[in-house]
């Protein structure tokens, strides 16, 4: 092949790299339609593969004219691996699966909040950003932070979602924590779950665990009303100010919300709060270890979005392992030890 041959060939490729990550939206954009139209949810029904035909009569779609343009979002959706098809004839990917109402797993939320106006115009705000002095994109697009404008909305839409899309994520991630490392949980009486949202992680724990002592720490205006039962309690306060004495505090995904001085401020409030290492005193972290950029693979995809949108939302970031040491040695944790065991996140426990 000549010089030049070679050349055209390269700058046809770069041609098509580049104009696939200017149109990365359309991927989202055509996955968000799919849900809305209801395509998961019929084709779970259905339980077998269908036939456009008899797929487009089961859809929201009210005028008839548009389903001549069916085609195209369903070739699209076969072609990014969101959906299965064989001759003519469609089915779910694990992937679209994740979509369907009634997955108790679905990341339905997620997909609507990465679409909403407010996370939206955060996005179109992140050159500003890195020219002016806001601390987040999110604080340049709306003249406050994610935390003060969901509070603040009313109705609270946004904070509804935001909590659905949390309580989803915890439910897949619990499963598995339950499941195939419950080596974690063993000798423990009592555990904390700070930034435990409504509860979804402690719910689960309590009911595996039923010799642990479990307490939700929160917000009061995230514990709201909630009353707990059993081995389980919701508790109202701020981890900034105190957390409540136990074996084990658990933070999950709570640390790649802040930067490094709040991280050190939350973690010494964890190490004041559990006994040392041979009384059973420990910190469980489920957050993301960032993989090396080069790889290219699905999770570690999804942790360097992940960090793009902890910087985008809250000036904060994913950690890499070294970054993860850092902390943990300046806030006098002398050991810990790190399992790869949550696809794009990892257990992580570290001791006084």
């Amino acid at each position: 092949m000549s010089s030049s041959e070679s050349t055209s060939t390269e700058l046809l490729h770069a041609q098509a790299q580049i104009w696939n990550y200017i149109f990365n939206f359309v991927s989202s954009s055509a996955v968000k339609c799919a849900l809305q139209l209801e395509i998961p949810d019929v084709l779970y029904k259905h339980e077998k593969p269908m036939c456009l035909s008899d797929l487009s009569a089961e859809l929201s779609v009210v005028n008839s004219s548009k389903i001549s343009f069916l085609p195209i979002l369903m070739r699209f959706l076969v072609q990014s691996g969101f959906l299965n098809q064989h001759e003519d004839h469609y089915f779910l990917t694990p992937a679209s699966r994740l979509l369907v109402k009634n997955e108790s797993f679905n990341v339905r939320s997620f997909l609507l909040l990465s679409h909403s106006q407010a996370f939206s115009k955060a996005w179109s705000e992140l050159s500003d950003w890195f020219q002016n002095d806001s601390p987040t994109p999110f604080h340049t697009a709306h003249g406050k932070s994610v935390w003060d404008y969901i509070g603040e909305e009313q109705p609270s839409v946004l904070g509804d979602i935001f909590n659905d899309a949390l309580a989803s994520d915890s439910r897949l991630n619990t499963n598995i924590l339950i499941t195939e490392c419950k080596h974690v949980f063993e000798g423990l009486t009592s555990l904390v779950d700070v930034g435990g949202g409504t509860g979804t992680v402690s719910i689960a724990i309590a009911k595996a665990f039923p010799n642990i002592k479990c307490t939700v720490l929160d917000l009061p205006q995230v514990i709201g009303y909630l009353k707990g039962s059993g081995n389980l309690d919701f508790i109202g306060g701020d981890m900034f100010d105190k957390i409540p004495q136990a074996n084990a505090i658990l933070l999950k995904c709570v640390l790649h919300d802040w930067n490094d001085e709040d991280c050190v401020k939350i973690l010494k409030k964890c190490r004041e709060s559990i006994p040392s290492k041979e009384e059973g005193g420990k910190v469980i972290i489920i957050d993301t270890v960032l993989e090396d950029p080069k790889q290219r693979n699905e999770f570690v995809r999804a942790q360097h979005n992940m960090d793009m949108l902890m910087m985008v939302l809250f000036g904060s970031k994913e950690r890499t392992k070294k970054e993860w040491e850092k902390l943990f040695i300046e806030v006098g944790f002398n050991e810990y030890k790190i399992i790869p065991a949550l696809g794009l996140r990892s257990l992580i426990e570290i001791y006084p």
